[in-house]
């Protein structure tokens, strides 16, 4: 259940008559108490109340019901309680079915208020749910209550018609959804006259809502309609104002009402709608169209610090220092002119905009700035205004929007933030422009961002000097080489294995049919689309988006292109956690990624979020270096480094494998098993200390095996299922069932290398096994490998490497031969160098073996690593280090400048065969 649904079901529970038996269970329900939880509270096993009547959850709540009036006594009594101080319940709750008074004793802060109002305050009890106060979604609680509202007026609408959810039917409901928030934000804010919309729904739609489908029609077609023209119509609907703006332009189906869906539409209106957040609310209700995303409802959106990461070093710190420079020039009147008229230049699109989170608080930042230089041109003109009203147009702001509701949504977004600006306006200056008519609105297109051509979407503007298409004359947009453009946003991610058939099309369109599209994440069409936009329009970019973009082979797939077409990072914030409040963004770590045309001056920064640093050039991974990134390698590029294989890959239904339960039994019943039988071993088995074992079966071995029951039934299984399989080169295994189906094992002492590495591990953690083993495919292995090579893998130095250039998995590395290991530029070393090296990686070895039975996530868990180990790794850092630059490195940064300048020299001879082939 979301925040949204609790306010309503509060709602819907005040309203019915008390009862103090099933109040509280009722109230617990709301708020997700366990089902089972709540069957032993009733049955007294889990209350520990003192006496009939009470409930006590510990750690949670002590209710207890009252006589009338005698509400705020019997709360104090509770306080003392012996059972209170014992089962320290988060809430003391007490009513009588007229009053409440609760107390949160985690922070001391008590409520007294009448029973009805209980809905009111539903934000208080929100930890009972599992969410603290201060994490109840940022969002003003009117946006929550008004969500809730609109999600029970949308589900009662299209349970009433049915067949409004067909996809037909889905912009006419998402435009009427559109109208009617409309409406009721115009009426609170006295855009309409007072209680206008809701006393004429009420008076003029009927009982049932039988008359409310034609009144709003009326009503919506009146609103556009200039007052001069409107002819004859009832007075109770001509007293709606001329809209304009597009708004109410198209004649659109209004769905039928029931007497439920009347009365939920009159208490949303009846709501004060005055206070709602278009930035957040308009994320909110895009989850009212879409029930599968109200689980999070209110949490869909990009908050305002991580929009601000973007906006700052894109224009707005570029504006703000303009305003200063101006406040020290001897001409600061005709500074500030020049301000404002670039500031009335700038337009801004977010090709993936949803509900416009992005062009919201951009125009916001706008007005705001515009409003400042006006307060001060007043302070020079001693009090005299010189200017009229603001020249930052909505028409300035360009989207992009798959869904329907979102675009129609992002519109009305817009709206509602030039009137909550204009009325900020009026503040300072006294005055504000009308209301109404509504002047033309964002630009706001419904369509696949990635199929588009943006600059139909935002078109160049005429003279641009970049702009080499032909602009149509009815183009009237700022039409000067002044006009700014930026391009920003928070794109959609998803990764390869989680692409719909229609977005994976997305992506092979742009790739013009290489076949690196296959692992593209989907974000990366927005980056080619902004390169090729940039390549007609002088514009400039900057996304949020995960960190995936600047690690692993991605980073090759998109910035050759972005290279190719002259374009540069101009400014990068490194990677940070994404900090809004949806739970599975938990583990979501983000970068910020502003683009450029190369050339002219600039000062190019990274941001790591504590420092920002001023530097030559940003390379694709976001570290200061110039434009290179590794690309996959099949040997290793160190010469001295041997080879590395992915392991055994089975291929087998399982039927080869063995739990130690199965391997031991099948030992205890057939001793001629026992060399068939091998110790199996991937990523999950080595880190985390699991066994698991094989039938490794050699041809000499194969009469031996089928003279097993067991085994040649297993083998026969094996036989089945690759001949049953649909991948032909499974099939052509069928022919050697008892053998995995691709082997690089060999008998003799081998490095493993897991294939998934959490960042919280710090290190890769490789390990050393004898010949026995069988490594899986799931992990790498180098055989008959020197110590040396251990120690370089356990080092921080290709830890960092490998964070950086290696693919991702949720909270970790995807490591690989081709682009972690062989990639990694590791110096030439001398014969006492090796040696010292050996020592080392003998010193690792000899920590972990201090710990028996415990498992490398344990050994190399931060909180548990001990201390002899991490000493054995610091050792090693100093001496490999002091061997690439004669000291330490100072950070992971100065590692990763230096490791790319290496491989940029060891790698050069490569790069020259490349193009000269």
């Amino acid at each position: 259940m979301n925040i949204a649904e609790i306010e309503i079901q509060l709602s819907d529970l005040v309203e019915q008559p008390f009862n103090a038996d099933e109040f509280v269970y009722r109230l617990l329900e709301i708020y997700n108490a366990p089902k089972a939880t709540l069957t032993k509270l009733r049955k007294g096993t889990q209350n520990k109340g003192e006496r009939p009547g009470d409930l006590l959850w510990a750690r949670k709540i002590y209710f207890r019901p009252t006589a009338k009036g005698q509400v705020a006594q019997t709360l104090d009594g509770l306080k003392d309680l012996k059972a209170t101080k014992s089962q320290k319940p988060r809430f003391l709750f007490a009513t009588d079915g007229q009053e409440v008074s609760t107390l949160d004793l985690k922070t001391d802060e008590t409520l007294h208020f009448d029973f009805a109002e209980l809905n009111d305050h539903f934000d208080f009890f929100l930890p009972l749910a599992g969410i603290d106060k201060y994490e109840a979604v940022k969002e003003n609680p009117a946006d929550i209550k008004a969500t809730g509202r609109l999600a029970k007026f949308h589900d009662e609408i299209v349970r009433y018609n049915p067949d409004w959810t067909t996809d037909e039917k889905r912009h006419a409901l998402n435009q009427f959804m559109t109208r009617i928030l409309f409406c009721m934000f115009a009426e609170d804010t006295g855009s309409f006259a007072r209680d206008l919309f809701v006393k004429t729904i009420t008076e003029f739609g009927g009982d049932d809502g039988e008359h409310l489908q034609s009144l709003l029609r009326q009503i919506f077609d009146v609103m556009n309609v200039a007052d001069s023209q409107r002819g004859s119509v009832p007075a109770h609907v001509k007293a709606f104002p001329y809209v304009n703006g597009g708004l109410f332009a198209e004649s659109s189906d209004i769905p039928a009402f029931n007497r439920r869906a009347r009365r939920i539409l009159i208490e949303a209106a009846q709501l004060d709608w005055r206070e709602i957040n278009p930035d957040i609310f308009g994320s909110m209700i895009q989850a009212i169209v879409h029930p599968d995303m109200r689980g999070d409802l209110g949490m869909h959106y990009t908050s305002v610090p991580n929009i601000m990461k973007v906006l700052q070093p894109l224009f707005l710190t570029s504006l703000e220092e303009e305003f200063a420079e101006a406040h020290r020039h001897r001409e600061e009147r005709s500074r500030l002119t020049k301000l404002l008229a670039r500031i009335s230049k700038i337009r801004v699109f977010d090709p993936a905009c949803g509900s416009g989170n992005f062009l919201i608080i951009a125009y916001r930042e706008l007005r705001t700035l515009e409003m400042r230089v006006f307060k001060r041109l007043e302070e020079l003109d001693e009090g005299q205004r010189s200017h009229r009203w603001t020249s930052v147009k909505l028409s300035n702001f360009y989207g992009i929007e798959l869904a329907d509701f979102a675009a129609e949504t992002a519109k009305l977004s817009l709206w509602i933030s030039e009137y909550q600006m204009n009325q900020r306006f009026k503040d300072m200056f006294g005055e504000a422009p009308p209301n109404f008519p509504l002047h033309e609105g964002g630009s706001i297109v419904c369509g696949n961002a990635l199929s588009l051509n943006w600059t139909d979407a935002c078109p160049p503007t005429v003279n641009t000097p970049k702009s080499t298409a032909a602009i149509p004359a009815h183009i009237a947009l700022a039409t000067d080489v002044h006009t700014e453009t930026y391009i920003v946003g928070n794109p959609p991610y998803q990764g390869a294995r989680k692409q719909t058939p229609s977005q994976k099309l997305d992506l092979e369109t742009l790739f013009s049919g290489h076949a690196d599209f296959k692992d593209a994440d989907y974000v990366i069409g927005w980056f080619i689309k902004a390169g090729e936009y940039l390549s007609s329009v002088n514009a400039q970019f900057a996304f949020v988006t995960t960190n995936s973009v600047s690690q692993g082979e991605q980073v090759g797939y998109i910035w050759r292109r972005l290279f190719e077409r002259n374009l540069e990072i101009a400014f990068a914030h490194t990677s940070f956690n994404w900090s809004n409040s949806a739970r599975e963004n938990a583990g979501v770590h983000c970068v910020i990624i502003g683009v450029r045309h190369r050339g002219g001056k600039v000062v190019k920064r990274i941001n790591d979020g504590f420092t920002q640093r001023v530097v030559k050039n940003i390379s694709p991974y976001l570290i200061e270096g110039d434009d290179i990134f590794a690309s996959p390698m099949k040997v290793p590029i160190s010469p001295q480094l041997p080879k590395m294989v992915s392991g055994n890959m089975p291929r087998d239904g399982g039927h080869l494998l063995l739990s130690s339960e199965e391997a031991t039994q099948l030992i205890r019943q057939f001793e001629d098993s026992k060399p068939l039988i091998r110790k199996l071993m991937g990523t999950q088995e080595f880190t985390l200390g699991e066994e698991r074992w094989c039938l490794w079966i050699e041809d000499k071995d194969f009469a031996l095996a089928c003279s097993i029951p067991p085994i040649k039934e297993r083998i026969e299984k094996v036989r089945q299922f690759r001949s049953a399989s649909s991948a032909k080169t499974t099939q052509a295994y069928a022919s050697i069932p008892y053998k995995f189906a691709q082997r690089c094992h060999k008998d003799i002492d081998a490095i493993i290398v897991p294939k998934l590495t959490t960042d919280a591990r710090g290190f890769v953690t490789p390990g050393f096994l004898d010949g026995s083993v069988i490594v899986t495919d799931l992990a790498f292995a180098i055989f008959d490998a020197q110590p040396f090579v251990f120690s370089i893998l356990c080092s921080s130095l290709h830890a960092a490497w490998a964070r950086t250039v290696s693919g991702r998995f949720r909270v970790g590395i995807r490591y690989s031969s081709n682009i972690s290991y062989n990639t990694f530029p590791a110096p030439e070393l001398t014969g006492t160098q090796i040696s010292a090296l050996d020592e080392l990686a003998w010193a690792i070895i000899s920590a972990r073996d201090q710990y028996p039975g415990k498992t490398i996530a344990w050994l190399y868990d931060p909180d548990t690593m001990p201390k002899r180990l991490l000493d054995a790794h610091r050792s090693l850092d100093e001496t490999l280090e002091k061997i690439y630059i004669g000291r330490p490195f100072k950070s992971d940064t100065e590692r990763l400048e230096h490791l790319f300048k290496l491989y940029a020299e060891m790698t050069a001879d490569k790069v020259k065969e490349a193009a000269n082939a």
